[in-house]
């Protein structure tokens, strides 16, 4: 929620320009050290400008390796592992959200697990792996490491759509056919109803959350479930507050301020109201 305040105003503004500024700063030494002799570069005390810039560095760097083929192997590994985690993701993450069988949650969990295991762990196994089948120096011992991915697969999974107005319910549409969907609209004002229940749409405003990815536990206030009588508009229920939902990850479509922070830019949930 934006303040009235313009002292608390300019000084989030002033805040996040801080911030901006320290995460800018390494990139921006990044191109003026690129622009130095070696001299310029190794020098005490360190300055930020190059004096004179040496652009015909970019031209020596360029001819002193084989970048274009760097690229191309850059290209087709990053191909490769996009596709394969697509596929194999999207599949699993049906599998969880839309299948129910026995040992489910427990199989969830492991996944879940996965992402707790550094990638550095697995570096040796791998190289004696790939060395053993002969696969060293080849794509397939780049690209089938990451085919199969446990984040991937938790963010293709279940969500939860958090807004306010049609802007959710169209999100929701595109995601429908894969994810298990549901819409949770805050304070509407004249929704259209649905001429095909497809994914349910709920009232609420999410009034605190707690937990961390994966084990996300919200408290919603005004929850209420849609009226049958809904005709021209969507009408609800009779609200409650406090209903709780145990969530994965939210995708936030409110325009509102951000109820916790996450380094996860987009979140989902799965709606599981008790």
């Amino acid at each position: 929620m934006t303040s009235a305040n313009p002292l608390v105003r300019w000084l989030t503004t002033l805040a996040l320009a801080l911030v901006a500024l320290v995460e800018v700063f390494p990139y921006l030494w990044m191109l003026t050290t690129s622009l130095k002799d070696l001299p310029g570069v190794t020098q005490f005390p360190p300055t930020l400008l190059p004096d004179p810039p040496q652009w015909d560095n970019y031209a020596r760097a360029w001819n002193s390796g084989p970048f274009l083929r760097y690229a191309v192997n850059n290209a087709i590994v990053t191909l490769g592992i996009l596709v394969l985690q697509l596929f194999l993701g999207c599949l699993a993450a049906y599998g969880f959200s839309k299948v129910r069988f026995r040992g489910r949650d427990a199989c969830f969990l492991v996944v879940i697990a996965c992402l707790i295991v550094p990638p550095q762990v697995r570096f040796v196994p791998l190289y004696m792996l790939f060395s053993k089948v002969g696969l060293l120096d080849t794509y397939a011992s780049l690209i089938l490491p990451y085919a199969v991915s446990a984040l991937g697969t938790f963010l293709a999974g279940v969500v939860l759509i958090y807004g306010r107005d049609e802007a959710a319910i169209e999100a929701a549409e595109h995601l429908k056919d894969l994810l298990d969907v549901t819409v949770l609209i805050t304070r509407p004002d004249r929704l259209a109803p649905q001429r095909k229940t497809e994914f349910p749409v709920v009232q609420g405003t999410i009034r605190a959350a707690k937990g961390w990815l994966g084990a996300f536990e919200l408290t919603v206030d005004d929850y209420a479930q849609p009226a049958p009588s809904s005709r021209a508009a969507l009408r609800f229920g009779t609200p409650r507050n406090g209903a709780v939902s145990k969530c994965d990850i939210v995708l936030g479509l409110s325009g509102g301020a951000a109820v916790w922070w996450s380094s996860t830019l987009s979140i989902r949930l799965s709606a599981r109201w008790l």
